[in-house]
């Protein structure tokens, strides 16, 4: 019996997918550590306790509270220095990932080829007939169901192009000793604390697209299986960790 089965990616593509997704999750928890140091988001050149947030998670008030429960951050306790390190190290493993990525993708021109959208897809009744078949989880099928649809290469380009770059750029401008050697970026981004905020919000905003995309994915059932496994992976990480760190403390 012949299979229909598909593979749409090469095996090369897949382990750079995974690696981002291990990597996207590691990042996230320890930002999550980070952001708990101070659950505050300004906008301009200044941001501290005085001042004035546009964004504030959990009470200021409260002693000890934290905007993000333990089992979200890493470590699970309150560790700034080790949650830098651990958002440091996986940011850049992410970014040189991604970069490779992105050059591969474009050498074999897979982003003209196969996810730069057509004129008539974007047409506004196109959109719209797009939108409609998604909100009804009526999904492509045969033929179609090979190619991107016209939300999945807007959404794809969006991350690749836009969220991604803002991340990356807004990380480098927190740093003073990066701004030292490159003013411009505090310039760009208004300041050091508008770009932690930036960064917020476009990790937040990727979070959502990828919460979005498991669940209106055509085999649902496979992309949580994914999912457990990546957070499995994270969890023997983790739970790894925090028995080092426990047993280091004991021979103290």
């Amino acid at each position: 019996m012949e299979s229909n089965l598909i593979y749409r990616h090469s095996v090369v593509t897949r382990i750079l997918h995974w690696v981002n997704a291990l990597c996207v999750f590691l990042v996230l928890m320890s930002g999550l550590q980070i952001f708990n140091a101070h659950p505050r988001l300004y906008w301009g050149e200044y941001g501290a306790n005085a001042d004035t947030a546009f964004i504030q998670i959990g009470s200021g008030h409260a002693p000890g509270q934290k905007a993000f429960p333990p089992w979200a951050t890493i470590p699970g306790w309150q560790d700034l220095a080790g949650g830098r390190r651990w958002h440091f190290f996986f940011a850049w493993l992410f970014a040189i990932n991604g970069a490779v990525y992105l050059l591969g993708g474009l050498v074999r021109r897979h982003f003209r080829r196969d996810l730069l959208p057509t004129r008539a897809e974007l047409a506004p009744a196109h959109l719209l007939h797009e939108v409609v078949d998604h909100a009804k989880l009526n999904f492509p099928k045969g033929e179609a169901a090979r190619r991107y649809n016209v939300l999945q290469k807007l959404t794809y380009m969006g991350v690749a192009f836009v969220l991604l770059p803002l991340m990356v750029l807004t990380g480098l401008t927190m740093s003073p000793g990066l701004d030292s050697a490159f003013h411009i970026l505090l310039d760009v981004f208004g300041g050091r604390p508008s770009a932690r905020s930036i960064h917020f919000i476009c990790a937040a905003a990727m979070i959502l697209v990828g919460a979005i995309g498991v669940i209106v994915r055509s085999h649902p059932v496979h992309c949580a299986l994914s999912l457990i496994l990546t957070l499995f992976g994270i969890a023997v990480l983790f739970i790894a960790q925090n028995a080092q760190s426990k047993s280091k403390f004991a021979s103290v």
